[in-house]
């Protein structure tokens, strides 16, 4: 139960990053920032300095997160936002990092039997349509006194 809770949070921590990169990028005009705040998100996600694992070349990086015992699930994450970054970093004109960051999704795909889009844009466009509401609150999700997911207004019957 106690694992359940822990990867429910981290997916929800995901998505409300993904989005938040969206309209950083979309909005605000900075897909730069937006690709930080994905890269930061991964480092958060597989409990290793950020730095050190995005430094590291595509097959190095697959073989720790292998090594390492990350769950799988959340390497397909990992994956979709190293590929979302690399269409972010694309747009910033920061070419060769955006090479590196698709290596780096399709070299954890290739490790994990995942699949990612053939061009990274898609990714960036699968958030079109979202609502702007925040999907959790990333602020209070460490507070176990405050609830992590905002309850929807009316609900479905």
């Amino acid at each position: 139960m106690l694992e359940q809770d822990y990867l429910m949070r981290i997916f929800l921590q995901f998505a409300e990053i993904l989005r938040r990169s969206w309209f950083k990028a979309r909005d605000e005009h900075d897909p730069k920032a937006a690709a930080d705040m994905l890269e930061n998100a991964v480092g958060d996600a597989v409990d290793i300095d950020g730095a050190t694992l995005l430094s590291l070349a595509p097959e190095s990086m697959a073989g720790i997160l292998q090594v390492s015992g990350t769950d799988p699930r959340v390497t397909e994450y990992v994956a979709r936002s190293l590929m979302l970054a690399s269409a972010y970093l694309r747009e910033a004109g920061e070419d060769a990092v955006a090479d590196l960051r698709l290596e780096q999704a399709r070299a954890l795909a290739d490790a994990y039997g995942l699949e990612l889009p053939d061009d990274p844009a898609e990714m960036a466009g699968l958030l079109d349509d979202v609502p702007e509401p925040a999907i959790v609150d990333i602020a209070s999700a460490d507070d176990p006194r405050s609830p992590s997911v905002e309850a929807p207004e009316h609900p479905t019957e």
